[in-house]
């Protein structure tokens, strides 16, 4: 069943990081979302994937993992500790929200920000209830794969030949409950037609299954 959202701008840590929340009126989980290198909050495909959680009753929030300045360092953009660390204050600063705390949490991570968002749910495993991988580049949290305690979905389009590969090696790191899925015929950016909507759909059934707000 189709549901009605309310969108409001936020503003996330220290670092005043923008940000935008989507709230359904009766949400059964958070899901927050860690970009990939020189994307951001308004990410497109993010934001596609994010309207469609919501829809179906999810609360997303879509938010800056650099300020702007820190943005024009391109080190900054593969620092995956320090994007580790900017989604650990997201998800505190949600646990922390009053309309939000009561809420199970999810990550969903594109390209380098499914490193970020692994190392995020190694370092917060009672707050961290399931983990989505989109394209992601899992490899570059080797360290934490190990330390990962939610259950994780990788997601890989079947033409990304390399990327495969490194959700393969990464898959076999992961203690947790873990499941690789490769959807035919997509490319890296997931653009082809159908494409986006089988990542959507995979990721719903994913935070469906595991994030539950009662």
């Amino acid at each position: 069943m189709t549901q009605s959202f309310v969108e409001t701008a936020v503003v996330i840590g220290q670092q005043g990081l923008e940000g935008v929340l989507r709230k359904p009126s009766q949400p059964q989980g958070l899901v927050i979302f860690a970009h990939g290198s020189g994307s951001s909050r308004l990410s497109p495909r993010n934001s596609f994937v994010a309207e469609e959680l919501s829809k179906r009753g999810f609360a997303t929030l879509l938010f800056d993992l650099l300020t702007e300045e820190e943005g024009r360092d391109r080190r900054n953009v593969f620092d995956i500790p320090l994007l580790g660390d900017r989604v650990v204050e997201a998800i505190e600063w949600a646990s922390r929200n009053v309309a939000l705390r009561e809420l199970p949490i999810g990550l969903f991570g594109a390209s380098t920000g499914a490193g970020a968002a692994l190392v995020a749910s190694a370092a917060t495993p009672a707050l961290v209830s399931a983990v989505v991988s989109r394209g992601g580049r899992p490899d570059l949290a080797e360290e934490a794969l190990p330390l990962v305690k939610a259950p994780t979905l990788l997601i890989v389009g079947g033409l990304d030949d390399e990327v495969i590969e490194l959700n393969r090696a990464a898959l076999g790191m992961l203690r947790c409950e873990a499941r690789l899925d490769i959807v035919p015929g997509a490319t890296h950016l997931f653009e082809e037609a159908g494409a986006l909507e089988t990542v959507v759909s995979l990721a719903i059934k994913w935070f469906g299954s595991h994030l539950s707000a009662g």
